[in-house]
């Protein structure tokens, strides 16, 4: 059983992450839902919600590597934070699975607009050629705003690797601490069985202890009973004599 409490930080960070984690899921599943509609990846809308998404993200990976290296200090010597093996090991099972989470949100927002939805009845949009002769300065306006959107979108790419190799590196210290927690348990399995061991025998030696003793009472008393009898013999001659 865990002698954790609520004081414990890692409690207080768990909370943070779970609540954090719980407003994350709305807005990623919002976000999937603006991008299934959206006509460009350059859509304000999905842009906005790209960006809620990632900024909560980022602070979900950072509070994320607090757990993590709270559960690597607890693993070392559990018994110090008064901790047993099955609380870090469920520590350690929920950093994964925060972990793992996140990583599957950060694959989706790397994932594009899969094409344009065309919007009415049966007509079409007229061909962006049409307006060429007509709309010098709009088109002027409209390469400045792709090429804007292309930089942002470049910006929020290099953010995203930044993020992926955090959580890479999670993932990787998570594997590496189940390892050590699966070492420490077979450990003090074997310090249980050669603790057994040593019991056992203790117990035999005291057995052996405790029949040396008796053996050694009863030959004490039968040899005062031998004085005294011939200290009796000797004391009826003397008389006899005098």
């Amino acid at each position: 059983m865990s002698f954790a409490n609520y004081d414990d930080p890692f409690m207080q960070v768990q909370a943070d992450v779970l609540s954090t984690l719980d407003i994350t899921r709305p807005l990623f599943t919002s976000y999937l839902r603006i991008r299934s509609l959206a006509s460009s990846p350059s859509s304000p809308e999905l842009a906005q919600a790209r960006s809620e998404l990632e900024t909560n993200l980022q602070d979900l990976s950072t509070d994320l590597q607090d757990l993590v290296e709270s559960v690597r200090a607890a693993e070392k010597d559990p018994f110090r934070y008064g901790l047993d093996v099955e609380e870090v090991g469920r520590r350690r099972r929920l950093v994964e699975e925060v972990g793992g989470e996140i990583e599957d949100m950060r694959e989706e927002l790397v994932k594009v607009v899969a094409g344009a939805h065309v919007q009415g009845g049966g007509m079409g949009l007229p061909s962006p050629s049409a307006f060429d002769a007509e709309s010098p300065h709009e088109d002027g306006y409209a390469a400045f705003e792709q090429q804007r959107q292309v930089e942002i979108m470049h910006e929020q790419d290099e953010a995203l690797d930044g993020v992926f190799k955090t959580v890479g590196n999670l993932r990787e210290q998570a594997h590496v601490m189940g390892r050590e927690l699966e070492e420490q348990g077979e450990m003090l399995d074997e310090v249980d069985t050669l603790t057994d061991r040593l019991g056992g025998k203790l117990q035999g030696g005291m057995k052996k202890i405790k029949t040396i003793i008796r053996r050694n009472e009863d030959t004490m008393s039968s040899c005062c009973i031998g004085v005294l009898i011939f200290v009796l013999i000797l004391l009826l001659i003397l008389a006899i004599a005098l």
